[in-house]
């Protein structure tokens, strides 16, 4: 954990003001650019030190055995696992015969900014060598959203106390050695040196490697050229092998003078082109990339930018760290899927190899609500992937003698890459989250095509899942069994609440669709009978409620379980996976991450106001969070059901995961989900945004440390900003007609914003509060509040 605050708080600035060694992987992470295409991690230039060097590709992966000490029928055989791909971040520094490493000789100074608004990674250093010569470094990384395949470096170096020879090795490095990332040795096997090579070019200024996967058989080609900007009888040779190019670029150097080198990078991987059209886009890309220079592209990233904070900036004023890392999260967002071009956003986006790459359901449930507000064009392509899986869905669903389509719970490309049955196989649940996730794209965007060309099939194969998977009882009551809802401590059940209905609105979306769209409903099989029986389905579904407590159940039965001995669990056992049998867990009224409370959030209109306070005050002492995707759920429902000082507090546990390396375990990428979370719980939770029936809905309403909170959404190609204060909010309108009209209800009451009159409402007091809630003993959010407060 970074415990100490190592990022000093600026409003769009990460900046390490020190190099620590105890948190170099943490800090890679957090430092990591990527576009959605291609993702570097914030390793130092020179590649050493580091905690966990990585360059990725979205998708691009190799395939590895999956362990089981005991098979089963439907179990997958195989995962797939991201690849460190050619690491083009290299340039090593000589000092006369010194190389500068920043564990020998002195560091005098070091600092590294990641500089949220112009989208780059710039860092300072002045090093004293063991000899005793100074030269100070500046470098400037950048992965551009305009041009997808491309990565730039800037590097400038300068002596300091006199005459010195500097040398300059810029490489291009394939099957780096990595720091053991599985204990099964079949696994290790594969992940060691994945890459054969195909083909290595040289130029004077750069050069060419290209790969292949061993297994997956995926071909990658990495370029690099070179601007040199040096004094006379600046030298620059390059020299190449199967793994590696280096180009070598040398001088001598007075004080005052400064070598400036440019790196260009391209990156690009295909499963089905040759390898002489592999090469070619690579050259093409580095001209094009030449052709706009460093300049052109950092003016472009920029602007790019610009738009990107204009359209979907949020602003926090009385709480300096969540403004912050809500923007620091959104950049995240934004780099894990502006670019991904139909290709999946994982949960660690690009910035490590946590959970192998894979996507979850997160990517629906967490951040595509957050894209849909403010980057609707990355959810479009991100529900083209799911799209694009669809087959591997339906021989899943197949396999499990099910029909429609089964969406794995982890995946790269679209199998299931799951070992583990339980909490992959049985999460049903995502098949809904994928269905919700177009749902709430369509009523954003209106989008009709995306409707017709994917948005009807992947209603219509989720609802024939549910029809498939779950039953009628003889009272006529709809029940879904057996399955697994977000709580992965409560695991194969009879009827999950949020599975129970998520799927409900799942169904009568399809129904709706499949009405509405009916000569390509016909064309995908559905009659009017299938119709009606998924919203007979539907208005039967099963919602457990426990009578005598005046709640509901988590999952049918669940409170009639055993309680957890929280007064009995050390907190060095949490999270409680890593040292309790599963088989404890899964019988006991434990909760790993909000689940009921999930439900409670994305489909509040299914209970009242007072079975939300209930059920919150129930699942709150029940729940752990041994999960990051917690926090900001608990912050949701804490703000809507009166406790804005908890959401507060749950607020910046999210917000701040990785900039306080909250789990210990930001060293193998960002939360992404976390992150997007921080921003869910700002604008669902103090913002009060809902989208239930339709229509834009607020209820906002400050915690005491908020001054201010103001934020913008895209709607239906309108911008709304909300600006939300103490005792009243105002909504306007930009980028609209003078016709143009907006319908949307402030804490129930229906208003109308036009581009011309924005509306200003009184918040209406909060009701009393209730009973206070109770967190387990020793998991309530802990976090330090801002100074001045308590």
């Amino acid at each position: 954990m970074i415990r100490e605050r190592a990022y000093p708080v600026e409003p769009w600035h990460v900046r390490e003001t020190r190099l620590d060694m105890d948190v170099l992987a943490q800090s890679e992470s957090v430092f990591a650019l990527s576009n959605g295409h291609v993702g570097l991690r914030g390793n130092l230039d020179e590649g050493e030190p580091h905690g966990l060097p990585g360059t990725y590709l979205n998708s691009f992966y190799e395939l590895r055995p999956l362990p089981y000490a005991e098979a089963g029928f439907g179990f997958p055989e195989s995962g797939q696992t991201i690849v460190n791909v050619t690491n083009g971040k290299l340039i090593r520094l000589l000092v006369d015969d010194e190389p500068l490493d920043v564990r020998y000789g002195e560091l005098l100074s070091h600092e590294r900014v990641l500089d949220l608004r112009a989208g780059t990674l710039h860092r300072e250093l002045h090093w004293r060598s063991p000899a005793g010569r100074e030269v100070k470094v500046r470098s400037t990384r950048l992965v551009s959203f305009t041009q997808r395949t491309v990565a730039m470096i800037s590097y400038e170096v300068e002596p300091v106390d006199g005459p010195l020879r500097l040398i300059l090795q810029s490489e291009l490095v394939a099957n780096e050695t990595l720091p053991p990332q599985s204990r099964d040795p079949r696994v290790a096997a594969v992940l060691e040196s994945p890459l054969q090579a195909e083909e290595e070019l040289t130029t004077a200024d750069g050069g060419l490697l290209i790969h292949r996967t061993k297994v997956s058989g995926l071909r990658v080609a990495v370029a690099m050229a070179h601007e040199v900007h040096g004094p006379e009888r600046t030298t620059i040779s390059s020299e190449g092998y199967e793994d590696w190019v280096r180009t070598t670029i040398g001088g001598v150097l007075k004080p005052g003078q400064t070598l400036r080198v440019i790196k260009y990078l391209t990156y690009g991987w295909s499963s089905r082109r040759s390898l002489p059209a592999m090469r070619d886009q690579a050259g093409a890309a580095l001209a094009a990339a030449r052709l706009d220079g460093w300049d052109g592209l950092r003016r472009a990233q920029r602007e790019y930018l610009d738009e990107f904070w204009d359209a979907s900036d949020v602003r926090v004023e009385g709480d300096p760290e969540v403004q912050q890392a809500v923007r620091f999260g959104l950049f995240h967002v934004l780099q894990a899927g502006a670019r991904a071009e139909r290709r999946p956003i994982s949960a660690k986006g690009l910035t490590g190899p946590g959970y192998d790459g894979h996507a979850f359901w997160d990517t629906e449930m967490f951040v595509l609500p957050v894209l849909t507000y403010t980057q609707p064009n990355a959810v479009r392509d991100a529900l083209y992937w799911r799209h694009s899986t669809l087959p591997q869905a339906h021989d899943r669903a197949r396999t499990l003698n099910l029909r429609g389509a089964a969406f794995p719970w982890r995946t790269i490309e679209g199998p299931e890459s799951s070992a583990y049955w339980p909490a992959g196989t049985a999460a049903f649940h995502i098949a809904a989250d994928v269905a919700d996730a177009v749902r709430r794209y369509l009523l954003a965007t209106e989008d009709e095509t995306l409707e017709r060309e994917i948005g009807l099939e992947l209603f219509v194969e989720t609802a024939r899942l549910w029809r498939s998977l779950g039953h009628h009882d003889r009272d006529g009551q709809f029940h879904i069994d057996g399955v697994t809802g977000p709580d992965e401590y409560t695991a194969v059940k009879n009827d999950n609440i949020y599975t129970n209905l998520m799927a409900q609105r799942n169904l009568l979306t399809a129904a709706d669709c499949a009405m509405r769209l009916r000569d390509q409903a016909l064309n995908l099989g559905v009659t009017e009978e299938e119709a009606a029986a998924w919203r007979d389905a539907a208005r039967s579904m099963h919602i457990p409620y426990d009578e005598d407590l005046g709640v509901h159940q988590q999952v049918d039965g669940f409170t009639r379980l055993q309680e957890w001995d929280f007064e009995h669990t050390p907190p060095e056992k949490y999270p409680l996976l890593l040292h309790y049998p599963y088989f404890d867990l899964y019988r006991k009224q434990v909760v790993k991450q909000a689940d009921l409370v999930l439900a409670m959030h994305w489909r509040g209109d299914a209970f009242s106001g007072p079975q939300k306070m209930r059920n919150f005050l129930y699942y709150e002492r029940r729940t752990v969070r041994d999960s990051s995707l917690s926090a900001c759920t608990q912050a949701v429902m804490a703000a809507e059901v009166g406790h804005p000082e908890l959401a507060h507090r749950y607020l910046r546990e999210a917000a701040l995961m990785d900039l306080h390396d909250l789990n210990e375990n930001t060293r193998d990428g960002v939360h992404m989900a976390s992150l997007a979370g921080a921003w869910i719980a700002l604008i669902a939770g103090f913002g009060g945004l809902r989208d239930h029936e339709g229509i834009l809905s607020f209820s906002p309403r400050l915690s005491s440390r908020l001054s201010r909170l103001e934020f913008s959404l895209q709607w239906r190609s309108m911008h709304l900003r909300v600006d939300v204060r103490p005792h009243q909010t105002t909504y306007s309108l930009r980028h609209g007609g003078p016709d143009t009209v907006l319908e949307l209800r402030h804490h129930g009451e229906p208003i109308r914003v036009t581009c011309d009159q924005p509306v200003t409402v009184p918040v209406p007091p909060a009701d009393p509060t209730g009973p206070s809630p109770e967190q387990p003993p020793g998991r309530a959010p802990l976090l330090h509040l801002p100074e001045g407060t308590s």
